[in-house]
């Protein structure tokens, strides 16, 4: 497999309160985190390529832009997809949405470079 456009993920959760503000640290309302909608977006951008990746290869995140535009309370069912729409060398470009069952909850993209892990992981220690 190769890293073309149109490789997808989808992840499905309920909220729960540990994907609330309060308990995250994001704010002081028990619905869904933003940084943990942006966590869950990563999740489903790393699951899209996991399978089109060299042995020994990897990505980061480098770029992320994120619209929050409904709140979600503990007990919604929440769907995160990704799809990757851009491939430029090593730097990967998706676009992500999550919705609820009746509306879109967050957009975005999120922008990942794909590393050989061992040599990143070499640099971190210098």
């Amino acid at each position: 497999m190769t890293l073309t456009p149109g490789l997808r993920a989808r992840l499905l959760i309920m909220v729960e309160k540990e994907d609330t503000a309060p308990e995250i640290g994001s704010g002081d309302v028990p619905v869904l985190a933003t940084p943990r909608v942006l966590a869950l977006a990563e999740q489903a951008t790393v699951q899209a390529v996991a399978g089109a990746l060299e042995p020994g290869q990897t990505s980061v995140g480098t770029k992320v832009a994120l619209e929050h535009l409904v709140a979600s309370p503990v007990g919604t069912h929440v769907e995160i997809a990704a799809e990757l729409t851009e491939v430029d060398g090593r730097r990967l470009v998706f676009a992500f949405t999550a919705h609820d069952r009746h509306t879109a909850v967050a957009t975005g993209t999120v922008e990942r470079v794909v590393v050989d892990r061992e040599r990143f992981l070499s640099r971190l220690s210098r």
